[in-house]
């Protein structure tokens, strides 16, 4: 397979060179799984730039054939909709009360053991409207989501792996199961992109792949007919977020320019920024996922500039003894990004990497849905970048973080990372 062609280099906006707003910000998030809602939470909750709205479009998978979602599958011909519920629910009010009935799950014996109510509703409203589209937009408007959820496919996906090893195998639920490192992920079946997904993608102002599983949530979204053009295409600023591990049976070894390079072999040039959580990982957290094979997902600063794909880190990470992202964090450090633009040049070979801090002020005042006076156009404070993983990173990050530049001269290259299975 010849290499990924690298990103194409756009003109970086200087800090403070966007013009003011009069229109909402327009975000395309594609994805799927657990780490998908934690984009859309974050931004359905975040003040826009210059206080316009942020509107949100989750463009998700829906070839999960495992669990309650793989059995509504096959017994009424829906298309998957865990993930779909999932995303629904992440962009309600967090006051709705339909949020947690829409995520409980059934427990006894029976028909519906095992079964969550939301999957069940997207089923009955399929039945019902005719059409898995427009029963999701049904679900959005009862549960007031602050944004659209568009399926990723027009019609049924299946997912098909070829590993290194030759072997093929059907399924999502199979393809962790199945061990040995993913060479190429297709849909058994070709089917077209989903129409109102593909205007989501076009009409971006920003738009965010993942966090998720590599291959099974990120690449899986981008896998319907005319969806990889639609990207290409695209004049938005394309960032994907890393995952904070690796995932056993899917991305076991992969690095951050593997997990970038995985999504440009199946896409092409659509990764601008990757966007990763820059702070050391709590051991307790690291010995943890140790246990279940999953490890710290590696920099590779050197490899990434190859691909042409900016770095831009940042603190990311939830509280608590999960590998999550925090979705007040994450979509601070998207909108932080957006504001100044495509560093430029993409994959510069001078290796420069600008660490994007959180402060802890703008995080609180984010978390209220209102940005502390000044906290946009604030320089860093000192001491806040974030740290990194061991000795070794950090005389690397004295040599590759210049102070940033000045309004007006080119950007510092930057780039990320995350992970939420």
């Amino acid at each position: 397979m010849p290499p990924p062609e690298p990103t194409p280099a756009r003109r970086a906006a200087a800090p403070g060179e966007r013009p003011a707003r009069t229109r909402p910000l327009r975000v395309a998030a594609c994805g799927g799984g657990t780490g998908l809602p934690a984009v859309l939470s974050g931004l359905a909750a975040a003040p826009g730039p210059g206080g316009v709205p942020v509107q949100v479009s989750a463009v998700v998978t829906t070839a999960d054939d495992g669990g309650s979602s793989g059995e509504l599958r096959r017994r009424y011909g829906v298309p998957s909709p865990g993930d779909v519920r999932n995303c629904l629910v992440a962009l309600a009010p967090g006051s709705h009360p339909l949020a947690d009935v829409f995520q409980h799950r059934f427990g006894g014996e029976g028909g519906l053991t095992g079964h969550t109510v939301g999957n069940v509703v997207l089923a009955a409203l399929t039945q019902r409207l005719g059409d898995f589209s427009a029963a999701v937009e049904a679900a959005g408007r009862m549960l007031r989501a602050r944004g659209r959820v568009l399926p990723a496919y027009h019609g049924d996906a299946d997912l098909e792996v070829r590993l290194s090893d030759g072997r093929r195998v059907r399924g999502e639920s199979a393809i962790a199961e199945a061990g040995g490192r993913v060479e190429r992920l297709t849909l058994a079946r070709s089917v077209p992109a989903g129409a109102q997904a593909l205007h989501a993608v076009a009409s971006a102002d920003l738009v965010v792949l993942g966090p998720g599983s590599l291959y099974s949530s990120v690449i899986a979204s981008l896998l319907g007919r005319g969806m990889a053009e639609a990207l290409r295409a695209s004049r938005a600023l394309r960032v994907m977020v890393v995952n904070l591990f690796t995932e056993p049976g899917e991305s076991d070894g992969h690095d951050v320019a593997d997990h970038v390079r995985a999504v440009l072999d199946h896409a092409g040039p659509v990764v601008d920024v990757a966007l990763v959580h820059g702070k050391p990982l709590p051991r307790a957290l690291v010995r943890r996922y140790a246990a279940r094979g999953a490890r710290p997902v590696a920099l590779a600063r050197e490899a990434l500039a190859g691909l042409g794909t900016a770095l831009w880190m940042a603190d990311l990470l939830a509280p608590g003894g999960m590998a999550r992202h925090d979705p007040a964090k994450l979509a601070g450090a998207l909108l932080d990004l957006w504001r100044r633009g495509v560093p430029e040049p993409a994959g510069s070979p001078a290796g420069e990497v600008v660490a994007l801090p959180v402060p802890d002020a703008a995080h609180r005042g984010r978390r209220a849905g209102r940005a502390p006076a000044g906290a946009r156009d604030a320089p860093p404070r000192s001491g806040t970048q974030p740290g990194p993983r061991s000795s070794a990173e950090a005389e690397s990050m004295k040599r590759s973080n210049p102070p940033p530049k000045r309004a007006g001269s080119r950007n510092p290259v930057t780039k990320a990372r995350s992970r939420c299975a």
